[in-house]
């Protein structure tokens, strides 16, 4: 007797960087806050998903994380384009049954740490590193201050010494922390 093949529906959502989107599904594709951030192939290597998905020439970037894939694509890349492509392959995919990973997960969280930390690494990791790094840029999550509600990262690359990393830092960075998070009172870029 043949096992009844899994259903997926995959819908998109989008975010504030224009050159990525959101692939969710109606299921958790990680518990307990896990996620993967791969930035190129090479670092791929432990998520089957991920290095298929950077053999299309338009991938970028492939975060996961609960149930959610997203994708970043290449600049002049049009999504009116790709999406259908991404959809089908990533609904494909999960429904064979595929692994996502082939090892114990990486995350971006400790189990040992505050849940407040790991929520600013969830938005400093989904809303922020894409523009930053769009910028050239990237962006980690140094230290979170209970007491004063001071948040603070460190700023790498193009943004290290830009300009107008200020201005990104605090129109930005910090209003949406501030916002998300109430707790969050301030950022600041650490060794800056």
């Amino acid at each position: 007797m043949e096992s009844e093949k899994k259903v997926v529906n995959v819908y998109t959502e989008s975010n504030p960087n224009p050159n990525s989107l959101k692939f969710c599904v109606e299921f958790l594709l990680f518990q307990d806050n896990k996620s993967m951030d791969f930035p190129d192939i090479a670092s791929a290597i432990k998520s089957p998903i991920a290095t298929d998905l950077f053999k299309f020439s338009f991938v970028r970037r492939v975060f996961i994380s609960a149930n959610f894939i997203t994708i970043t694509k290449g600049e002049n890349d049009v999504w009116d384009d790709i999406v259908p492509i991404l959809k089908a392959y990533i609904k494909n995919y999960l429904e064979e049954g595929r692994p996502l990973i082939l090892e114990e997960v990486v995350t971006i969280t400790d189990e040992n740490e505050p849940e407040i930390v790991t929520r600013i690494k969830i938005l400093l990791d989904e809303y922020v590193r894409p523009a930053v790094e769009q910028d050239g840029g990237a962006i980690n999550f140094h230290s979170f201050e209970e007491n004063t509600g001071l948040v603070k990262v460190q700023l790498q690359g193009s943004c290290s010494g830009c300009p107008s990393s200020t201005m990104t830092l605090k129109a930005g960075i910090e209003n949406l922390l501030t916002r998300m998070i109430p707790e969050v009172k301030q950022v600041v870029a650490e060794g800056v």
